[in-house]
């Protein structure tokens, strides 16, 4: 990150954009994503959640959408915004890591204004320390909702993680990792990659503009994005919505419990929650590009208004 500290990280560039400006536009983007996809997040996490009753036994997926849809229904303004505040302090705590590895090894190798495949990669490994406490808390906030009818503190939480010398923060690192390495690929450099082409073959014909190219570049991404996350996704659930104070679920562990659901309910066992994942998906990798690139725009029109443009 010493890259953040050099003087040409703040230079405009010929894409009309400094480095700065571009994280910035990208820590916006999420921003507005993590607010517009809160209510259809903390569903699917419930969704994959209840595969285990409160006493253990294990759930079909139609029992467990029943208890998901129960909570929604008791409280539906404390279930959409759970976990909201945890994410949007993470947009820092965990974007800014992620999008600086991202955008900086673009920086540093010259790839230029959009991210590739080699730098996704960078960013899924080495920022995943830095995102897995927050997406921890976020889901312990949300754990207990059918018990409690409210959120867990925040404060409670940590305290019961100092107990343990804050490991617990770090439970579901391993599949987080291949998490964000799809989500990085597909999302932050797939996506804007289809969209391009989209916008190619049907923006010429007048009738697309360029956010309806990027609603049908994430409604193509998407499919693809739950059906390798999903597993994940589960596999993390798992392992950072049992008790803190309890002991912990190894990935091993977590694996051979989800061996189990598909073993009793079949495929529908494993992808719990995936049409709501393509939904969710599709939502926020649209919400995410829209604002990213609408505050791109704001930064190049300023630069140019300025007279920051290169020559």
């Amino acid at each position: 990150m010493s890259f953040l500290l050099d003087s040409s990280f703040y230079e405009v560039k010929k894409n009309g954009l400094s480095p700065f400006q571009n994280m910035c536009a990208y820590l916006g983007g999420s921003a507005i994503q993590t607010v517009g996809d809160n209510p259809v997040t903390a569903y699917r996490q419930l969704v994959q959640q209840y595969a285990k009753g409160v006493n253990g036994e294990q759930l079909s997926p139609a029992e467990a959408s029943a208890e998901a849809k129960q909570v929604f229904y008791k409280a539906p303004i404390t279930a959409s915004l759970s976990g909201l505040w945890p994410r949007l302090i993470g947009v820092l705590f965990k974007r800014v890591p992620k999008f600086g590895i991202l955008l900086g090894y673009s920086y540093i190798t010259g790839e230029g204004g959009e991210p590739g495949f080699a730098a996704a990669t960078a960013a899924s490994i080495l920022s995943a320390p830095f995102i897995n406490p927050v997406r921890m808390i976020e889901k312990q906030q949300r754990a207990y909702m059918k018990q409690t009818g409210a959120e867990k503190p925040l404060m409670e939480i940590l305290r019961e993680s100092s107990a343990k010398y804050f490991t617990p923060l770090f439970r579901g690192t391993v599949p987080l990792m291949g998490h964000s390495l799809a989500s990085a690929v597909l999302g932050l450099v797939g996506q804007p990659r289809l969209q391009k082409y989209v916008q190619k073959e049907l923006g010429s014909t007048g009738y697309f503009s360029g956010s309806a190219t990027n609603l049908v570049a994430s409604a193509v991404v998407s499919p693809i994005y739950v059906i390798v996350t999903n597993p994940l996704s589960r596999l993390e659930v798992i392992m950072q919505t049992n008790s803190i104070k309890g002991k912990s679920i190894s990935t091993v562990e977590a694996i051979k419990e989800m061996g189990a659901d598909m073993a009793k309910f079949g495929l529908s066992g494993v992808f719990r929650g995936q049409g709501i994942g393509i939904v969710k998906a599709i939502i926020s990798l649209t919400l995410f590009h829209e604002g990213r690139m609408f505050l791109g725009r704001q930064f190049k029109e300023y630069n140019k208004r300025n007279g920051y443009l290169p020559k």
